[in-house]
């Protein structure tokens, strides 16, 4: 699979976006920085968006996604979450008050927008790849999404903080290319990163002790520093030993 990073970050400025990666130039995991980094014949080849949780920071560019599909015309955006995620998506962002509900435009038969729901452990056929959500430990329902295209696979946490089930299930897989893994604070802002569920290198350095001695050399890829803390993160990070980490940085590319 060809991936390729439009947003890694855990805020924003001129220098940093929020979480959006891109599959196969046609799938996108979570919204945070999609119309703001892609033409819009690059949007228009999207077929499918996968939501980690609702939070607007993984969820904001689903607005203007669907607003410019609806002008471009073409088969409807599928987006696909947990139940949990999908109920928050329909009940508060398309709900005709925040945003229009492009779910009815423009009419019942022809729907800009699609939800499609999964099934957590549960692998789903989505815009031609397998995705299998796993719920993690977040403020509200989120989940890991493993996604391969029956050769290989990707396993991308979203926001997370130390949880269990994620670990048992990517020991079970053999066919893992990497890990996108989030850190968002640093040591000093443990607290914080508990309240708000994150992780600081700390806590995941010893969650990444939790994969099979199988996957000791699996490429991890991190996103979700915070800005502010961008820098004593990073220091903080090279301090991990013995681990394949990777910093993600906007524009990245890799074949996986």
């Amino acid at each position: 699979m060809d991936f390729r990073v439009l947003g890694c970050h855990g805020g924003e400025s001129p220098k940093h976006q929020c979480p959006a990666f891109m599959l196969d130039g046609r799938v996108c995991l979570d919204a945070g920085s999609i119309t703001n980094m892609l033409s819009l014949e690059e949007q228009q080849k999207i077929e499918a968006v996968l939501v980690s949780h609702a939070h607007v920071d993984h969820v904001r560019d689903l607005a203007m996604l669907a607003d410019t599909r609806t002008q471009q015309g073409g088969p409807p955006l599928t987006i696909a979450s947990t139940p949990g995620t999908l109920r928050v998506l329909k009940r508060h962002f398309f709900n005709d008050k925040l945003w229009p509900d492009f779910s009815k435009i423009p009419n019942a038969e022809n729907r800009t927008i699609i939800f499609r729901t999964l099934k957590p452990e549960k692998t789903t056929e989505v815009a031609g790849l397998n995705v299998t959500p796993v719920l993690v430990d977040h403020t509200v329902e989120a989940a890991a999404l493993i996604v391969g295209d029956g050769k290989t696979s990707v396993a991308y946490s979203g926001d997370t903080g130390p949880t269990e089930r994620l670990w048992e299930v990517l020991s079970e897989r053999d066919d893992l290319s990497a890990l996108l893994m989030e850190v968002a604070f640093p040591n000093e802002q443990q607290r914080l990163a508990c309240d708000s569920g994150h992780h600081t290198p700390e806590t995941l350095e010893l969650e990444l002790r939790k994969l099979a001695p199988k996957l000791r050399d699996l490429p991890v890829l991190l996103f979700h520093i915070k800005p502010v803390f961008q820098q004593v993160v990073e220091r903080e990070l090279a301090k991990i030993r013995a681990r394949n980490n990777t910093i993600l940085q906007i524009g990245d590319e890799y074949v996986l």
